[in-house]
């Protein structure tokens, strides 16, 4: 079956973690899809910020995982593994990896496959797995959203903030954001956000107070932690809930815990990545049959920052760590 691929593959990956120019080309042996798996010629590979926290040393692959950077791909299913039905070769194919992504080819459980629309382009589908999958399972699963609430998400503008008000929007839950700059703030209204904060200009706790006439929202779906946790906090209306997806403000965070149990607060969170196969499967199925019909109607599509050929990976990162894209950033492979 792997007579007519080649016997290595172009990769970008590094050695020692660094800055973006640690990250080179390298050549690596073809991968052989087990049980369960699918090798896929991939188009497109997402840019997520976990690659960049990886790249630096703190985000290490999870056990059986490639050490090769990458959470998410697009492409043609090259090669079936035994017992995989449910995919064809030459099919497109968009999927959810827990590494290898920035490569020719990579693997990828056909459970964790989800089916490219006739006529999408493979590079927004690169730029949907990873920010879909997240923001469903918490903002809907873990955060309990529902129609008719009103959530505040940070980063506003990045893959996972475009993503939370997409799907807010097409849930019918309001969603307020906080970005960096009033142009971001414009471009998070357009796409759809209910208000849109500056946080670097006004404090957001005073102006989520005002803009829901002192209710509070209903979630804070938080990529901060750190000191926004306690200031999070005054955000909530009772009975919300806050869920913590990173911690780039820090991984700690000091909180009134009197406050959390008389106002009925819910703290919770989630990595992805070291999730079990079995439990990404399962929440595979979940969006396909919540979230996709929605993707094979044109209704739902990334918002696209830039693209970048696989060999200038390391641009790809250094525009994503300045913090002035919107929405994604996805390699050509």
């Amino acid at each position: 079956m792997l007579a007519n691929l080649p016997a290595t593959m172009t990769a970008v990956g590094f050695e020692t973690p660094g800055d973006p120019d640690v990250l080179k080309p390298v050549t690596l042996s073809l991968p052989r899809p087990g049980p369960g798996e699918v090798l896929i010629k991939v188009a497109f590979a997402g840019v997520n910020r976990p690659d960049v926290v990886q790249r630096k040393g703190n985000y290490p692959p999870p056990p059986g995982a490639s050490p090769i950077p990458g959470l998410e791909v697009a492409g043609i299913v090259a090669v079936l593994g035994e017992g995989v039905s449910e995919l064809a070769v030459g099919q497109e194919v968009c999927a959810l990896v827990s590494g290898g992504g920035y490569a020719q080819y990579c693997l990828a459980k056909a459970g964790h496959c989800l089916p490219v629309p006739d006529g999408m382009p493979l590079d927004p589908a690169a730029a949907l797995p990873e920010t879909l999958f997240t923001v469903w399972h918490n903002v809907f699963e873990r955060g309990y959203a529902r129609e008719g609430e009103t959530i505040l998400v940070h980063g506003g503008t990045s893959g996972i903030g475009t993503m939370a008000i997409m799907l807010g929007r097409h849930f019918g839950i309001d969603v307020i954001v906080t970005c960096g700059s009033p142009e971001k703030c414009a471009e998070a209204l357009k796409i759809g956000a209910a208000h849109a904060i500056d946080y670097k200009a006004t404090d957001f706790v005073e102006e989520v107070a005002r803009l829901t006439d002192g209710k509070g929202v209903n979630l804070v779906l938080d990529m901060v932690a750190g000191s926004y946790v306690a200031r999070n906090l005054k955000c909530l209306a009772m009975d919300g809930r806050h869920v913590t997806i990173a911690v780039q403000g820090g991984a700690k965070a000091e909180i009134n815990m009197a406050v959390v149990m008389s106002r009925r607060y819910t703290l919770t969170g989630s990595t992805l990545r070291p999730r079990s196969d079995e439990f990404k499967a399962l929440l595979a199925q979940e969006i396909l049959a919540n979230a996709w019909p929605l993707v094979e109607s044109g209704a739902l599509r990334p918002i696209m920052d830039a693209r970048f050929p696989l060999a200038d990976a390391a641009a790809a990162h250094a525009r994503m760590e300045a913090g002035d894209h919107i929405g994604k950033i996805v390699l050509e492979v």
